[in-house]
């Protein structure tokens, strides 16, 4: 069966963090799962919190029937309502259930929330780095995605994005923490985005939708906070899931939130409800809507993330390889390090090959839009992260 040619070009350039948890599994199964150090996909390891397990087994024990049967699409108005809650409780506005939309986990709402925003030819800018399957959503309903560079702290560069808007501009995504880099937007960066947002607007004629992705919102380090939107930016909604903050990735139960001032919110609202059934999913699963509305607040405590950002820090100090500061999330974005005989410039993916020969994985930074970097995920344990000691600091000794 012929494949499309545009399909195939796709797949030749998949992403990098899929391919190397891939070959993590190759490498264990040939040294044993103690002699690999795989650091390449953010697959959260805490387990779920016993109030998430108590809750699935009460409804699945319920004797209650159709419990597993269709609900509206935009999903069941006591788990819209437990939504419509945090995000209110997060964003400090009241928000009413009707604005809250259940997604297959933040994939499925944000590509619901582009379907409904994008015609063939629009842009969404993203800050870089991004997480790239930003990409491939864009792509998905007729929209090319358009990397913005952020400052080198990986701030947002607010003037940079204000040029780069257009009259073809149709939206921008902002992942905070974020996904390589774990930046937080501070409020200055928020409130200098919606002045230049307003701005462009009056430019350009067009209302540009922010997305801002957060399923990392609750893990941040040193009491940091991640900045509201909704406040500052009235076009705007609010996509996440359950996937690392309850470690429920594998569950696909997210959302998406319109922002209650948004010019035409009951008919953005309306249009994501409406491609969430259109693209194919439907509605979001239906045990864990019930699990979600009875336990998004249960308490997690992350403090082993932090904890183990401090040792991979630690390890990577030791082997002289440089990383920025996360201040939320659970990834190091690091520098590729000088070669000490170089012949031309290292690229990333050539010093993740030098990492993969002593074992370690770690994903190229251009992948996420940033070339000279590579990005390790300590959702890891302990001591994967330190019996990698060794293998970075021979590693860096070769490169």
């Amino acid at each position: 069966m012929p494949v499309a040619p545009h399909i195939k070009e796709l797949m030749s350039s998949s992403s990098f963090i899929r391919k190397m948890f891939e070959e993590g599994i190759r490498l264990k199964a040939q040294y044993g799962d103690d002699k690999v150090y795989d650091f390449s996909i953010g697959n959260p390891d805490l387990e779920p919190p016993k109030e998430v397990k108590a809750s699935l087994a009460r409804i699945a024990a319920s004797p209650k029937t159709g419990l597993h049967g269709y609900m509206p699409n935009a999903g069941y108005p006591e788990t819209r309502a437990a939504m419509a809650a945090k995000v209110s409780q997060e964003q400090g506005v009241a928000i009413d259930f009707s604005y809250a939309i259940m997604g297959t986990g933040a994939a499925g709402a944000m590509n619901a929330a582009l379907k409904a925003v994008l015609s063939p030819g629009d842009e969404v800018l993203v800050p870089s780095p991004f997480f790239p399957e930003y990409a491939h959503y864009a792509r998905n309903h007729g929209g090319s995605l358009k990397p913005i560079p952020s400052k080198e702290d990986f701030s947002l560069d607010v003037p940079v994005i204000a040029a780069a808007i257009t009259a073809k501009t149709a939206a921008i995504i902002i992942n905070s923490p974020n996904n390589p880099s774990g930046k937080i937007y501070s409020n200055e960066d928020i409130a200098s985005l919606a002045a230049a947002l307003k701005a462009a607007e009056a430019k350009t004629g067009r209302q540009v939708l922010v997305i801002a992705d957060e399923p990392y919102r609750e893990i941040v380090y040193g009491g940091r906070k991640v900045a509201p939107i909704f406040p500052a930016i009235p076009c705007s909604v609010v996509v996440s899931s359950f996937a690392k903050n309850l470690s429920l990735p594998g569950e696909r139960i997210g959302y998406c939130v319109v922002n209650p001032a948004c010019p035409g919110a009951k008919e953005l609202a309306d249009a994501i409800i409406f491609t969430t059934r259109v693209i194919g999913y439907v509605n979001a699963p239906a045990t864990f809507q019930r699990v979600v509305a009875e336990c998004w607040n249960a308490p997690v405590d992350y403090s082993s993330y932090d904890r183990r950002r401090a040792a991979l820090t630690a390890v990577l100090k030791d082997a002289g390889i440089e990383y920025n500061e996360p201040e939320g999330a659970f990834y190091l974005f690091c520098k590729v390090p000088p070669r000490k005989a170089s012949t031309g410039p290292e690229t990333d993916a050539e010093f993740c090959d030098q990492l993969q020969k002593h074992r370690v994985l770690g994903v190229p930074g251009t992948g996420f839009g940033r070339s000279g970097w590579f990005r390790l995920a300590y959702c890891v344990s302990e001591a994967t992260i330190k019996n990698s000691a060794e293998s970075f600091r021979a590693a860096r000794a070769e490169w």
